[in-house]
């Protein structure tokens, strides 16, 4: 595909109605991913590229025969129902890779999504940079522009470029259909517009000479805290502070940035899950510094940023390596963050990544200061594949008090990986690890084999993995420690031909032996499912799980119920059924009954999305067990609420309410976010936790009301 240079800059207000549109012809003749892979797609799409002095320009006009029945309801900036929407998607892989790419997103009211893609399975869209976008829905469909300043990315040179280019259009109303410009193995599902191999060639663009590639972002914050949990408690305490985030650009692939006295008051809370097993839960990351680059500290087929695999979900009991939120979060507060800097990005062949963190002591939560470090570089290999090395180190300061490190010493961790992808689907993952955890008596290693064939038709999984006993990754997240774990899954998913009610239907099954490191059972799992997808997205589940528990010590169920040592066998049956996104009142509805360790449990649950308008959504989440052990029954409930309102795609207030009956907790959090120019940002957030299990239920443990403000220089 070639780009064209326009003499003056583009008018970005959706509309098509320059001279220009007429003169160039556009690209054209979408190929069907789902669900007929490789036939024509049945609405036509027309896409332009166009470029300036400043900027890349991307232009599209979607066809649609039944318009009125156009799904777009989202506009929240990075939100994934934007994919849930009628979408437009275009992929740059800026340094022709083949592998690795930028991703601008937008829906047909003019959403905002992007994101970085990483060896065409990573993809991280938390990642933001500076864009614009205009959409319009009309007789014929709908239509939008894009305008990419050249600053917002990064390539080789400045000058004529030769990058890859992959157009994705999915027609969420009339067709559930998905289509791309080049043909796209169905196989790849969702995933679809990370297969950079597969992209377009685009020529005759220009990229201008490399400016100094600084970006300056410094903030001010003030706020008020209210911690009645705190020795001695704090009651309406002000506080104020200043700090500063500078990105450097070193070379046109690789960026430095540099952060001190880092401030997150701004995030969102976690959002609260049931816990009903004995191991330790998993929160994603949501801090922007962190998530930045974060793909390319994926280790062994995982990642801190998920917890799943690059590929299909991976079981979370293998160890994630990196995650970062073990910098700066301790015992479910915020440590402050002194400063530190970061090296990420690509200089040939080679992906490198570089952080050193310094967080301060904190008596609050026990935290001595501290020095967090990792190193990561992949080279590519083959046409798909790479090689790897890790290194993390947490390393606790010498206490000028007492002469010694506090926190239990440091801990250092190494590993070597390789990450093989063959044909379309073919991929087979590895590593070795070892950690050094002095005050664990030395060094102990992990290591893990993973054959994944993931095509539409068949998919089958294979794994081992071994985790010594004392294998201790601090910077990273460990489910459990000291097992040897056999798993085994296959499924076969054929697509029914000529029926109007079903897509694809699809039968699976799984074994999964975990033993200690002694070999004695811990747990063995059995699954079978039945999976239904329907033409109007739509989905039907059904899970049959039957699993044998070795318990070595007592715990307790939720907080609530005793589960004594012993050997437990219980089965469950669960049905789901998913409402497609084209509904009004869509989401996941759950129920299961089954016994469960010497008891029984029942399940329900709900979670999705009422829309009130395009603007204005609903999105509850139910979670209700009623569990009978021999120590007593009881209920686990969790209910929460999230409200958005959102003015513009820069422009959104939104409400979370929780109820978690397990730890006795009721939250809220409001969060006003008003993005006033390109990459500057705006913040009002009050948050208050309560206490529901004291003396005078709903009594206020915490408090905080927060003014932010950003704002972001480019030269």
């Amino acid at each position: 595909m070639r780009a064209t240079r326009l003499a003056s800059a583009l008018t970005l207000d959706g509309r098509l109605d320059e001279e220009i549109y007429r003169e160039i012809a556009p690209a054209s003749d979408f190929i069907q991913q789902d669900p007929g892979e490789g036939e024509p797609a049945h609405d036509k799409t027309e896409v332009w590229v166009f470029f300036d002095d400043r900027n890349m320009y991307v232009a599209a006009r979607c066809w649609d025969e039944h318009p009125e029945q156009i799904v777009a309801n989202e506009l929240r900036r990075d939100h994934i129902n934007i994919y849930n929407n009628d979408n437009f998607a275009v992929g740059l892989d800026t340094f022709y890779d083949r592998r690795n790419g930028y991703l601008f997103q937008t829906n047909a009211i003019g959403g905002i999504g992007d994101g970085y893609m990483t060896d065409e399975k990573e993809h991280n869209r938390d990642w933001s940079t500076v864009w614009e976008t205009r959409s319009r829905i009309d007789e014929r469909g709908w239509t939008l522009e894009m305008a990419i300043p050249f600053k917002s990315l990064r390539y080789a040179s400045a000058g004529p470029q030769t990058w890859g280019i992959l157009f994705r259009r999915i027609v969420r109303g009339s067709r559930n259909e998905h289509s791309f410009l080049t043909r796209i193995p169905a196989a790849a599902g969702g995933g679809g517009i990370y297969r950079m191999s597969r992209a377009a060639t685009l020529v005759g663009l220009e990229a201008p000479a490399r400016s100094r590639n600084i970006e300056i972002k410094p903030y001010a914050i003030s706020s008020l805290m209210t911690d009645a949990t705190a020795e001695p408690a704090i009651r309406n305490d002000p506080d104020g502070n200043a700090g500063v985030d500078v990105k450097y650009g070193v070379t046109r692939g690789l960026t430095a940035d540099f952060t001190y006295n880092t401030d997150f008051a701004q995030v969102e809370d976690d959002v609260q899950q049931v816990n009903l097993t004995r191991f330790s839960q998993f929160f994603p990351e949501k801090r922007d510094f962190f998530l930045e680059g974060q793909g390319i500290f994926a280790f062994g087929g995982v990642s801190g940023q998920t917890g799943r695999g690059l590929g299909t979900t991976i079981p979370t009991e293998t160890p994630v390596l990196f995650f970062s939120r073990r910098i700066g979060l301790n015992r479910g507060r915020s440590v402050p963050i002194i400063g530190g800097g970061r090296v990420t990005g690509r200089a040939g062949k080679y992906s490198i990544g570089a952080l050193s963190i310094e967080t301060d002591d904190a008596e609050a939560t026990g935290a001595a200061q501290t020095n967090f470090s990792a190193f990561r570089v992949k080279r590519d290999i083959l046409r798909r594949s790479n090689v790897g090395v890790i290194m993390t180190r947490r390393a606790p300061l010498v206490s000028a008090s007492s002469g010694a490190a506090a926190g239990g010493g440091t801990n250092t961790v190494g590993g070597i990986d390789a990450n093989f992808s063959f044909f379309q689907a073919l991929n087979i993952l590895g590593y070795y690890a070892k950690s050094d955890t002095p005050a664990l008596d030395g060094r102990s290693a992990s290591w893990r084999a993973t054959l994944d064939y993931g095509g539409d038709r068949y998919g089958l999984q294979l794994e081992r993995l071994v985790v010594e006993e004392h294998f201790d990754p601090q910077l990273g997240f460990l489910r459990r420690s000291d097992f040897r774990r056999s798993f085994a899954g296959a499924r076969f998913s054929p697509r029914p031909k000529d029926s109007r009610l079903f897509r694809k239907v699809g039968v699976d099954a799984s074994f999964d032996d975990i033993e200690n490191g002694d070999g004695g059972l811990e747990t063995r799992q059995m699954t079978a499912g039945l999976n239904v997808e329907l033409n109007n997205s739509d989905r039907w589940q059904v899970d049959y799980n039957r699993e044998l528990e070795a318990i070595h010590a007592p715990f307790l169920v939720a907080g609530k119920g005793a589960v004594a040592r012993g050997d437990y066998q219980f089965q469950a049956l669960s049905a789901t059924y998913t409402l497609g996104p084209r509904r009004r009142i869509n989401g996941s509805l759950r129920v299961g009954y089954g016994s469960f360790y010497a008891g029984d449990r029942t399940e329900a649950s709900y979670s999705g999305r009422v829309e009130i308008s395009a603007r204005v959504s609903i999105e509850p989440t139910i979670n209700v067990d009623w569990i009978d052990l021999p120590s007593g029954a009881f209920v686990s409930k969790l209910f929460s609420s999230r409200t958005n309102v959102t003015f513009t795609p820069r422009m959104a207030l939104g409400a979370l309410v929780q109820y978690n009956a397990s730890n006795d907790s009721l939250g809220a959090n409001v969060r006003f976010r008003w993005e006033y120019t390109p990459g500057s940002d705006f913040y009002v957030v009050y948050g208050e936790g309560r206490d529901t299990a004291l003396e005078m239920p709903g009594a206020l443990a915490t408090r905080t009301f927060v003014v932010k403000i950003t704002r972001l220089l480019r030269f």
